[in-house]
């Protein structure tokens, strides 16, 4: 059911897309702007029978916009909202469980109810791709990671109007590692895969690690790794319980279900969930291009009443959603319904993860991924603190410039979900306190 991007594009159209003819020197500087060295080639075939020409500019990420000039496409291209009339929503999203509001919104008619029409959504296999759609207008509704969002705005090499439009999920990550591992002191001397540099993955496992007296290292030189170190690579998650369980790396931290799935098919064991150290923040938002939030308002607002109707069904039916979602179901996830309902339950059962220290804050009675659509200050605030403080490769200068109060006032568009989550109820229809609904205080606790 799912739609794969270029996979009803004609040969000569796909041929164009792939960017036969581009300098293989821009499609590694390309890749080293959105991995940096510890970028991992993402596909099977790339692994065993090696990749043609354009199949590796393709999986090498943002090649083509690299090619024309990253700036320049991202300044001049919208994301729809020209025209008579309120745009289709062409939703784009990576095959995880943060993705669940957008595609829950699309499968059960949330965003038809009331008066949205969405295409189907289209699968991407990774960070870079969904990028490129997004800043070429291909999707206009898309989830981003929300430390990718501060890089995509403010950062000197894309420059992208990007807007936050609503959280998509709360927590729903994890540390997943080697059975043997204990604490996060015997990461020491070792490597985990992270998702993206701009990651709250990445911010989460490096104030972890400072925590316990280790050193975060992002130059990929493993040999080279002391006790006291450890190694970060970005390596795309349908790869990393796969890396797990083949040994090459000691753990790796990430959305849901690739942690259900290490638990379930590579032997592995959660150190730490990381809705347990900074409770109930977010990892992946909705975002839209600021001109169509500015120029189509009530249909953002609509988008948003879907999107807040689809998060009230998953609170109150996670096990059908589940189904909904998997191969076995609509097939907008590729997984099967058992790590999804993993991933979107498993954590009622609290006592193996207390047993192990997975969970330590019992008093937060967090769930494993939960849904809250608004944008608080303080977390977009205290994130952009906490980049300042975690290593990435390539550009981070340009976080010493940002003020986090002027980062949650300009890159979050509050009023078209505050809008809708009012119409649906307000905080309380998401057992949230009417008082904690729009502010709040952030909470990290290891």
């Amino acid at each position: 059911m799912t739609r794969d991007r270029h996979a009803d594009r004609g040969d000569a159209d796909r041929e164009a897309a792939g960017r036969d003819d581009a300098d293989p020197d821009v499609a590694a500087s390309a890749r080293r702007l959105v991995g940096g060295s510890g970028w991992r080639n993402p596909s099977e075939k790339a692994r065993t029978q090696g990749l043609s020409r354009r199949e590796f500019m393709k999986e090498s990420g943002l090649a083509s916009l690299a090619a024309a000039g990253v700036g320049s496409t991202a300044g001049c291209l919208g994301g729809g909202g020209g025209g008579g009339g309120p745009p289709t929503a062409e939703i784009g999203y990576l095959p995880i469980t943060d993705a669940a509001p957008l595609l829950t919104g699309y499968a059960n008619d949330h965003f038809a109810d009331h008066g949205v029409d969405a295409a189907e959504p289209t699968l991407f296999r990774g960070w870079s791709d969904l990028a490129e759609a997004f800043l070429a207008g291909e999707v206009n509704v898309a989830h981003f990671l929300m430390p990718m969002t501060v890089w995509m705005r403010y950062g000197n090499q894309l420059d992208a109007n990007v807007n936050v439009v609503a959280w998509d999920h709360t927590d729903g990550s994890a540390l997943t590692v080697q059975p043997d591992i204990e604490s996060w002191d015997d990461l020491g001397g070792g490597t985990v895969a992270v998702p993206f540099w701009y990651s709250i993955h990445n911010v989460i496992l490096q104030m972890g690690l400072r925590e316990h007296g280790l050193t975060p290292r992002t130059d990929s030189s493993a040999d080279a790794v002391g006790d006291d170190e450890v190694n970060l690579v970005v390596t795309p998650p349908p790869d990393m319980p796969a890396a797990l369980e083949n040994g090459s790396i000691e753990g790796y931290i990430v959305a849901e279900p690739f942690n259900a799935i290490g638990e379930l098919e590579a032997d592995a064991k959660i150190l730490r969930f990381t809705g347990d150290v900074w409770r109930e923040h977010a990892c992946c938002v909705v975002v839209m291009r600021e001109e169509l939030v500015e120029s189509q308002p009530e249909w953002t607002t609509d988008v948003m009443s879907g999107l807040v109707d689809a998060q009230q069904y998953l609170r109150e039916n996670r096990s059908e959603a589940a189904q909904l979602l998997s191969s076995a179901g609509s097939g907008l996830l590729p997984q099967g319904p058992e790590p999804i309902d993993r991933a979107l339950t498993h954590y009622d059962e609290h006592e193996p993860y207390l047993e192990s220290g997975a969970i330590q804050n019992t008093e937060w009675e967090s769930d494993r991924i939960g849904f809250y659509p608004f944008p608080y200050r303080s977390y977009t605030e205290e994130l952009v603190r906490r980049m300042r403080e975690t290593r990435v490769e390539g550009e981070d200068a340009f976080l010493d410039d940002l003020t986090p109060a002027e980062v949650a006032d300009d890159l979050v568009a509050y009023e078209p979900v505050r809008t809708a989550l009012e119409e649906a109820g307000g905080p309380p229809a998401f057992d949230v306190p009417e008082d904690d609904g729009y502010e709040r205080q952030e909470t990290i606790r290891f």
